[in-house]
């Protein structure tokens, strides 16, 4: 990678450095340097195989649940259960290894970046005086090859600048600044063309910011030049913003949850049969020949159905945001961790705003409102667009243009100076009063100040007033004129003096129309907003403002008691920490200059947003991962290769459609746009489907460690067993297919109120005491059943017994799914839905299965009327306890 050392030395130094010279290297010195360094490439990806990652998906915790049980299935000849399970296994499976194997392909996408020609000086032999340039493939490029670059060219390698003329870069892939960037070939022009940009412009923006510098992956703009080579290959910045091969994610919040309620049920699996096995044989003398009875209560324990329940909650959620937002959610669970997004991190263009400036305000030198001074500065943008032949106007032009009107056509234009990085300033020369032309000069600030005739105290205020709309995030524009007498001789910069300051106009960037709004649902479904950008902090906290957003009060940079919420890219890690300590508060540490930025930071503390500014690649991925680090599930926004890292840093990458390959590539959602609109859909989505899982996991498991426990002690209390293996399992079978309804429920408002966790020690006390509830309510059914059973032999009717609990499980299941849904008060649940007509079925089957010719099959028989009564009472008493433990659940719920 490109040293400091490097980064400081001249051109001259740089080529003495790299053992070449402005003619560049033979051929022979070429491939002698190819054999050294090799190819100009990013690092090839040591990819896993297919097959490989389909086998180390069995070591996932739930899977590996799945798959025992199967096998144990399969071992006491249970064909029908073992062949669900372990088809289940498999699709879980393949859908995993298939989505891992996908996301390797986003670092092909990045080698586009460099592939191609690119135009390199080589000599044939040493006595070659004069280089031919030669369309080279950029993979051959070595350190010290000449290269020329122009309009359109993609840089091929990390290069020194040696001559350049009207050189602007886009960078953005890099750093994410939204403006092209100047550059030259001299070390002392500042980095770009703001107004008040100093010298030391390339400190603040680090090694990007170095203006004789230009790395991989950027694109020429405007101008030309010559570049010697620095690096290739892995050594790029390039390459090392993105660390060669993807590093491999972290568990997102979806995995995490499902790893910590599968190590519940896992410590529930071994225990339970041996539990079964032991008591009945210590107490009963029954041995091995409980252990399909054992088996069964372990299948009944495990919520078998939860693949399929998540599957078709997510792929149905997914599928409904395709349809209706244009939302391509490439990893099913990604959909889930959507819901459980606490903090979003976006890109402030594009997202907040558009990528162009708008017109502000347009002042005079004293400060005040003037409309002639847009009206001069538009004509020079109208007639430096016709004069100096340019294929489009700029964005500052651009805007100009737009907000002044038909101006500038009245005027005769007579010669335009085109733009210069180096000078910083635009002129056009039109037709004044008789004998004169009238010079137009739109430019930086400082540059413009300098070439007007004003006294130094005078030019001290204009400096000042300049810097004070600066501070409020505006970019600035100065515009001066001058009467000259006419002449037919060709006008050039030399002509550009003794000029009198007009004003200045000031520029804001466009907001995206839709964003407000997107921030007041995101707001409201409390998810915290985080800028992540490479613009000065100063204009991202601007935009922030006009949206609504507070960041707190302005600071002058290196004023004292700045924060660490605005901070330039040096200071991230620190960021990350300080913000975490502070729940996000805002404040700032400001980085000064940039082209059309202000000096200043912008913060303060107490607010929601969170701003870092000037961020590189690496400086957003560690702030994420920061974030996830403390707790929090975060979703990132990015479109362009600098946020690749970020992207799988985050539990949810998230990328617009006209991101780049390989942003898309590495997100795991995919936006029909880029802005905030959609994101709220998609939340709402996986907030439903988080739901929806997370109601039939409270349901299933709070009932069926009930049944355990029941099973348990009838297991120690009754001369039998309390029911027949094939009875459990065709009971599970009923309750299972029942719950298939929750994947098509629609939750109650509550499931929007906050993230969507699965939190795993939540789940256990919920289901502990519910699950407690429902055992009670089982062992009031034997009492029940011991009393009503008359005689001396009433125990050992046991056809009577399995048949009446067969049905009160099933009526008891029926009432938990009415009244345990996750995000339906009491009062929601009355209304019918997918879960009521299931429930409803559930409790017919309960009560026709037992006197059916299936039932007389599995060991059922048809119940005494007066059995239905007794039933009736438990279970009303089950209900109205199940009611006042829900009701003083939602109570003590904030």
């Amino acid at each position: 990678m490109l040293s400091e050392h490097a980064a400081e030395d001249t051109s001259l130094q740089a080529l003495r450095r790299l053992d070449t010279g402005p003619r560049g290297l033979t051929d022979a010195e070429a491939q002698s340097r190819l054999a050294q360094f090799g190819e100009n490439t990013l690092p090839e990806l040591r990819t896993t195989s297919w097959p490989r990652r389909f086998v180390r998906s069995v070591r996932d915790p739930f899977t590996a649940v799945l798959l025992c049980l199967g096998l144990v299935s399969a071992a006491v000849a249970s064909w029908g259960t073992a062949t669900v399970i372990l088809a289940l296994v498999g699709v879980s499976c393949v859908l995993r290894a298939s989505g891992e194997h996908r996301a390797d392909r986003s670092m092909a996408a990045l080698r586009a970046l460099v592939s191609g020609t690119a135009t390199v000086l080589r000599r044939g032999t040493d006595d070659s005086s004069v280089p031919s340039a030669r369309e080279t493939p950029v993979a051959e490029l070595v350190p010290g090859d000449v290269v020329r670059l122009g309009p359109g060219d993609l840089v091929p390698a990390d290069v020194r600048l040696l001559r350049s003329r009207g050189l602007t870069v886009h960078q953005a892939a890099l750093t994410g600044e939204s403006a092209p960037v100047a550059k030259a070939a001299s070390d002392g022009i500042p980095r770009d063309g703001s107004p008040g940009a100093g010298a030391d412009d390339a400190a603040t923006g680090g090694p990007f910011g170095a203006p004789h510098l230009c790395f991989q992956g950027s694109g020429v703009v405007t101008g030309s030049a010559t570049a010697v080579v620095l690096t290739t290959g892995a050594r790029t910045r390039l390459a090392a913003a993105h660390g060669g091969a993807p590093e491999r994610r972290s568990a997102s919040a979806f995995d995490r949850s499902v790893l910590g309620i599968s190590r519940v049920l896992i410590r529930f699996m071994l225990l339970t049969p041996p539990l079964v096995l032991m008591a009945n044989a210590a107490l009963r003398g029954r041995g091995l020949e409980t252990l399909p009875f054992a088996v069964a209560v372990a299948v009944g324990l495990t919520p078998e159905m939860l693949p399929v329940i998540v599957t078709t909650c997510l792929a149905r959620g997914a599928s409904l945001l395709a349809r209706t937002h244009g939302v391509i959610v490439k990893r099913l669970p990604a959909l889930h961790d959507l819901g459980a997004v606490d903090v979003l991190c976006v890109d402030k263009t594009g997202t907040l705003t558009q990528d162009r400036p708008v017109v502000e305000r347009s002042l005079d030198p004293a400060g005040r409102d003037d409309p002639d001074v847009l009206r001069w500065a538009a004509v020079n943008a109208w007639w430096t667009l016709q004069l100096a032949e340019l294929p489009a106007p700029d964005a500052l032009d651009e805007a100009l243009l737009h907000a002044a009107g038909p101006v500038g056509e009245e005027e005769d234009g007579v010669a335009a100076v085109p733009f210069d990085p180096q000078r910083r300033l635009a002129s056009v020369v039109v037709q004044g009063r008789l004998g004169t032309h009238t010079l137009v000069v739109n430019g930086a600030v400082d540059d413009v100040l300098e070439r007007c005739a004003l006294d130094p105290a005078e030019r001290d205020r204009l400096r000042a007033l300049a810097a004070h709309q600066a501070g409020a995030g505006l970019r600035l524009l100065a515009v001066a004129t001058a009467d000259r007498p006419a002449r037919t001789r060709a006008y050039t910069a030399a002509d550009e003096r003794g000029l009198t300051l007009r004003g200045f106009v000031t520029f804001r960037d466009a907001l995206t129309p839709t964003a407000p709004e997107a921030l007041r649902r995101l707001t409201a479904l409390g998810i915290t907003l985080t800028v992540l950008t490479g613009d000065h902090p100063a204009t991202a906290a601007r935009a922030c403002r006009d949206l609504g957003l507070d960041v707190g009060e302005v600071r002058v940079a290196g004023e004292s008691g700045a924060q660490d919420s605005i901070v330039g890219g040096g200071h991230v890690a620190a960021a990350a920490g300080a913000c975490r300590g502070l729940g996000l508060g805002a404040g700032a540490i400001p980085v000064a200059g940039e082209r059309g930025a202000p000096d200043s930071g912008a913060g303060g503390g107490g607010g929601r947003i969170t701003v870092v500014a000037r961020c590189t690649p690496a400086d957003k991925a560690r702030f994420v991962a920061g974030l996830r680090a403390d707790g929090h599930t975060v979703g990132f926004l990015g479109d362009g290769v600098n946020d690749v890292p970020a992207l799988r840093a985050a539990d949810v990458g998230i990328a617009p459609r006209g991101a780049v390959d390989a942003a898309r590539e590495a997100a795991d959602v995919v936006l029909a746009d880029k802005g905030l609109a959609a994101i709220g859909h998609a939340v709402t989505a996986g907030r439903y489907s988080s739901a929806n899982i997370a109601s039939y996991l409270r349901v299933t498991l709070s009932s069926n460690l009930g049944n355990v426990l029941a099973m348990l002690a009838a297991g120690l209390l009754l001369p039998f067993l309390p029911m027949l293996p094939a009875q459990v399992l065709v009971q599970n079978l009923c309750f299972d297919t029942a719950q298939l309804a929750f994947a098509y429920d629609r939750p109650g408002a509550a499931a929007l109120r906050g993230p969507a966790v699965l939190r795993p020690r939540a789940f256990l006390r919920f289901i502990t005491g519910f699950g407690a509830l429902n055992a009670v309510a089982d062992l009031a059914t034997f009492a029940v059943l011991a009393l009503a059973l008359q005689g001396p032999d009433a125990l050992d009717d046991r056809t009577v017994f399995h048949s009446a609990w067969f049905t009160e499980n099933l009526l008891t299941q029926a009432l938990v799914m009415l009244l345990l849904r996750t995000g339906r008060g009491l009062a929601e649940g009355r209304r019918r839905g997918p879960v009521g007509w299931a429930a409803a079925l559930l409790a017919v089957a309960g009560l026709l299965l037992p006197p059916s010719p299936l039932g007389a099959s599995l060991g059922m028989t048809v119940l005494p009327p007066a059995w239905y009564l007794l039933l009736a009472a438990v279970l009303g008493l089950y209900a109205l306890a199940l009611r006042a433990a829900r009701a003083r659940l939602d109570r003590d719920q904030p």
